[in-house]
């Protein structure tokens, strides 16, 4: 009966005769469409000039000729889509020290960072005055439950500058030299939208940053980046061992286009990249010269990203109702606090709404969603806009009725609840808030499109834990974090395949396998579908193509 549904579904199948001659075929009896039926079925798929150009069953694959590649009871589904993530800080991050905690990292505490930081100095063979970098500290997980001050990393190294990014990439901690050199002293103030802390009861910095203070010294220490083009094919590989076939870089800068041209020039990218350069101070390049929408090469700029606030794990995200447990000496009142004001947000969204230019727009905390839900409603668009507000992690549920009459579409971090699901719960929103972070469940109740996403490489771009943690919810403790916001597997596939395609306005080319539709699979070791929740962590990527050409395989 299902193999009779598949041909009545799948209007090639009538004229598999047609198909002579393919450059790849595909055969599975897992195959899942993501166009509708729930259910794997017994398929095969021809590919040519990187797109689909038949389905249809095993018996009538035979007769055409081309590389046949059979798969058994290995699934096959649409390329998974990166939501939301960014391709060139993974290329960076590739390059510098791992400081993160298990199950990324190793750091369980202060010394074991401080450690880990002499170690890559030394296998690094790094000089005297040359920059040290280091990647995914978590306050929230090591044993002294803070942040490394400039006391501490002096202790590494005097010799060094140092730079740590946060692992929300929203703070980040510095030596006593790595100050200096950029120009940061007691007498320095605040910069809009970002702080500065400092010692107690005094104006010294005590080398931790918030948000936009971070910004000069994050770019004085990536000015050491020693290997940019071979970091991106390195960054090319994570994504396609994980599934992926198409990648965002999310707050693209000019430099790291410019970076992602040169790579891709030289045959270093593989796979699609969508681009998205910050948008709130305008661009610093004529609006005429970017072809927004339009791939070059494997490159896309897919629109502009706003930045709207911080984040709830370091406690910079903006909030309606005060912190469960305030941070750094800050009063029980304290919300977090906007980068930007309102005034700006309405203005850069009318401003890009009316250039037709597709937003996206960081909000993690819901008074920072009020604020871009405030700024599309003024903005009055007619247009289909597709505005994403991503992370959109304490949404309330009216603010999710508001969005579907805006036509906003939320992209949850999901695997925050995992990551940080019981920090969430114990010291940043309490127990009735954090239930409900990432409301999956609620927004499907309201047949609202919506995505997930990694934010690589804030955590890795790992989607098969994606996957399980948009549908078991579950903590680093093993507790679930708001069973009532649990969603099947099958929704969960289509936010990361359908509903990332659509998103990405590229619903007509990918995320189905449908004749007509660019080439671009993932292969597990299990159907998704057919597996309990709990077991979903145990499927492993086999196989990723990329417009019909394979870019992973697990076998070599």
């Amino acid at each position: 009966m299902r193999y009779l549904f598949c041909l009545l579904l799948i209007s090639s199948c009538s004229s598999d005769q047609k198909i002579k001659e393919a450059d790849l075929i595909l055969t599975s009896n897992k195959v899942i469409l993501m166009t509708g039926n729930e259910q794997a079925q017994p398929l095969s798929i021809a590919v040519k000039n990187k797109e689909i150009i038949w389905i249809g069953s095993h018996k009538n694959a035979k007769h055409i000729q081309g590389k046949h590649i059979d798969f058994g009871n290995q699934a096959v589904l649409p390329g998974f889509i990166d939501a939301h993530g960014h391709a060139s800080y993974l290329a960076f991050a590739t390059q510098v020290a791992n400081i993160a905690s298990p199950p990324v990292g190793t750091i369980k505490n202060i010394k074991e960072l401080q450690t880990e930081l002499r170690k890559f100095i030394n296998d690094s063979n790094l000089k005297p005055g040359e920059w040290v970098m280091g990647l995914g500290y978590d306050d929230s997980l090591l044993e002294e439950q803070r942040h490394p001050t400039k006391d501490d990393l002096d202790e590494v190294s005097t010799e060094h500058p140092i730079y740590l990014i946060h692992v929300s990439a929203h703070l980040g901690a510095a030596n006593s030299l790595g100050l200096s050199l950029a120009n940061i002293n007691s007498e320095t103030q605040d910069p809009p939208g970002g702080r500065i802390r400092r010692y107690e009861h005094s104006l010294e910095p005590n080398g931790v940053f918030e948000e936009t203070a971070a910004y000069p010294l994050q770019q004085l220490a990536m000015s050491a980046y020693k290997d940019p083009i071979g970091s991106v094919k390195q960054a090319m590989n994570i994504y396609a061992r994980n599934g992926i076939t198409t990648a965002q870089d999310g707050a693209s800068s000019p430099e790291t286009i410019v970076l992602m041209q040169a790579a891709d020039a030289q045959g270093m990218i593989n796979l699609d990249i969508i681009s998205y350069p910050i948008g709130q101070n305008g661009l610093d390049q004529n609006l005429d010269s970017i072809n927004f929408g339009n791939y070059e090469g494997r490159l896309k700029i897919g629109g502009i990203k706003l930045i709207l606030d911080g984040s709830p794990q370091g406690k910079t995200a903006y909030l309606t109702e005060p912190y469960y447990k305030p941070p750094h000496s800050e009063s029980d009142s304290y919300k977090g606090y906007p980068l930007i004001p309102q005034s700006e947000v309405s203005k850069w969204v009318k401003w890009y709404v009316d250039l037709n230019i597709p937003i996206m727009a960081h909000a993690n905390g819901d008074a920072a969603a009020d604020m871009l839900i405030e700024a599309v409603k003024d903005a009055d668009i007619t247009s289909d806009h597709r505005t994403i507000m991503i992370h959109a992690q304490t949404v309330r549920e009216d603010q999710l009725d508001q969005m579907k009459e805006l036509s906003i579409i939320p992209s949850y971090f999901s695997t925050h609840t995992f990551y940080w699901g019981d920090w969430h719960r114990d010291s940043v929103f309490g127990e009735d808030r954090a239930m409900r972070i990432s409301p999956t469940k609620s927004t499907l109740k309201r047949k609202m499109p919506f995505t997930v996403h990694n934010d690589a490489p804030v955590v890795p771009p790992d989607m098969i834990r994606l996957l399980w943690s948009t549908t078991n919810r579950k903590t680093r403790s093993g507790k679930v974090l708001g069973e009532e916001q649990k969603i099947s597997t099958y929704s969960a596939l289509e936010a990361m395949t359908i509903n990332a395609a659509y998103q990405h306005f590229e619903d007509d080319i990918k995320g189905t396998i449908e004749v007509g539709k660019q080439a671009d699979f993932v292969v597990l070791s299990q159907d998704p579908l057919s597996i309990d929740i709990k077991n979903i962590l145990e499927i492993e990527v086999v196989a990723t193509f990329s417009r019909g050409q394979q870019v992973f395989n697990a076998k070599k």
